[in-house]
């Protein structure tokens, strides 16, 4: 189930969760045994073997199917999705990385318990099958709050440098796959999911990997639409990772029905569009992303899947 994005919901009848800064993971428990999966469905779970423990102890020998997110905290406790990137990426942590990098499951939603599906229960129903669970870390069910001000709620998110805030229906039901209202994510900085189509040289330190990435994005009609550049939120090594995953997917073509006229200076680079990034930024007034900066690359999500980002 997805958040549409907008301002906190005025009036009674909402609950809120912070908004975590991480990977999101759907979790099948089943006969002692217990399965990760991505937004788009890839099996995951030997990337998280710390994880999989804690939910087969949780679970036991009876079923439960979990939604919630994966994240890695800084040394001041602040969900970190740059440090998150050095697990993700990794199918098989070493344990060394897994002590380096340890990572927590918060639970935000159950879809079924012992078998029986109980997506059509309210939110708050939902939510008091999870406060029987007691999970142990590193996997735990965060807080939510009702009849509390969403913006003080945003306030405080902003003071712990957390992502933003989640107002949910206290009496929705779980619709698997849709995207609605009745779920209404406020976040304080802008993130967006773009496709990667090509690059531009750089110049300087960065003559040997790339000077920005050309981004786009899905149209309501499917198209693939340029959206800018992000050149910033590098680091060096992620810049060389890059610019090899970038030379295996080289194309002669601009994946765009409508190639942007700054490309017609020449010097940019075509890819095949199958890499998803994460991008933080300013503003979008609909023709590129304002101020944009490159957070990683996504496993979680199909290309095909990445809408162009909210007008604001």
């Amino acid at each position: 189930m997805l958040a549409t994005g907008g301002a906190p919901p005025d009036g009674p009848g909402w609950a809120v969760e912070m908004k975590w800064d991480g990977v999101r993971i759907i979790a099948v428990c089943e006969g002692g045994g217990c399965w990760l999966y991505s937004r788009n469905g890839n099996a995951v779970s030997a990337a998280y073997p710390e994880i999989v423990a804690a939910l087969k102890a949780l679970s036991g020998t009876g079923s439960l199917i979990l939604d919630g997110e994966i994240i890695a905290q800084d040394r001041e406790g602040v969900p970190s999705f740059g440090l998150l990137q050095r697990r993700m990426h990794v199918a098989r942590p070493s344990e060394q990385l897994v002590a380096e990098v340890p990572v927590q499951y918060f639970i935000f939603d159950v879809l079924r318990v012992d078998g029986v599906d109980v997506t059509g229960e309210t939110y708050l129903e939902r939510r008091d099958r999870l406060a029987e669970l007691r999970p142990s870390t590193p996997v735990s069910v965060p807080p939510y709050w009702t009849d509390v001000d969403a913006e003080k709620l945003l306030e405080v998110a902003r003071e712990h440098r957390i992502e933003g805030i989640v107002s949910k229906r206290t009496d929705s039901v779980y619709l698997p796959g849709r995207r609605t209202p009745a779920w209404i994510k406020t976040p304080l900085r802008q993130n967006t999911e773009v496709v990667v189509a090509g690059w531009t040289p750089g110049a300087g330190g960065f003559g040997t990997t790339f000077g920005s990435l050309v981004m786009g994005a899905h149209d309501e009609t499917g198209r693939l639409v340029y959206i800018g550049n992000v050149g910033t939120g590098f680091t060096q090594a992620a810049r060389r990772v890059l610019r090899g995953a970038l030379d295996e997917i080289t194309v002669s073509a601009s994946p765009f029905e409508q190639t942007p006229p700054e490309a017609g200076a020449g010097g940019w680079h075509w890819v095949r569009p199958i890499l998803v990034g994460d991008v933080e930024y300013r503003e979008f007034s609909g023709e590129r992303l304002r101020m944009p900066s490159w957070k990683g690359l996504r496993t979680d999500k199909p290309p095909a899947l990445v809408e162009m980002p909210p007008l604001r």
